[in-house]
């Protein structure tokens, strides 16, 4: 029960700022509403969905799997690399910009496109500046052995299996 409690406090003041608030924040003040969304709509709806899918279901594996949560100070106890993480090694992390696409698509707000392109950015910098480095320091070769076997940010399937 802790450790699903912890991963809802994380999902909703991270991710959930990341994709949930601040979209809004940034779109209320230019006054674009919703009902004019129209054809944008269905697409939107898919990005919002599978974005929300893809986080929960990165967020189940790291719980069930690895015995965590995404937060750094409660990271998996084992290296994830089961479910999304067999074709791509940051899935989180795209969830969360599939989400700010389908706000970005729904709103037709330019802001949101400005917002998505330095969020992607910001989350690149944090994985080869930080994360990157902690996960080698923390697995070592299986870490070594899944980074030549799963690409960073396009999904692909494996090069071969990595071998802890």
């Amino acid at each position: 029960m802790a450790l699903f409690l912890k991963n809802l406090l994380f999902t909703v003041f991270v991710p959930g700022m990341l994709a949930g608030y601040l979209p809004i924040v940034l779109v209320r003040p230019t006054g674009v509403v919703l009902a004019g969304a129209g054809l944008r709509a269905l697409p939107a709806l898919l990005f919002l969905g599978a974005g929300m899918l893809i986080y929960f279901l990165c967020v189940w594996h790291f719980a069930v799997t690895g015995r965590g949560t995404p937060a750094p100070i409660d990271a998996p106890k084992t290296l994830v690399v089961a479910g999304l993480y067999h074709y791509v090694r940051n899935p989180m992390y795209l969830g969360v910009l599939s989400v700010v696409t389908g706000w970005a698509i729904l709103t037709a707000a330019p802001v949101l496109v400005l917002y998505l392109m330095a969020l992607a950015g910001a989350f690149h910098l944090f994985v080869i500046g930080y994360e990157e480095p902690a996960l080698r320091r923390r697995f070592g070769p299986a870490y070594e052995a899944y980074c030549r076997a799963v690409p960073r940010w396009l999904p692909a399937r494996r090069r071969s299996d990595p071998q802890p």
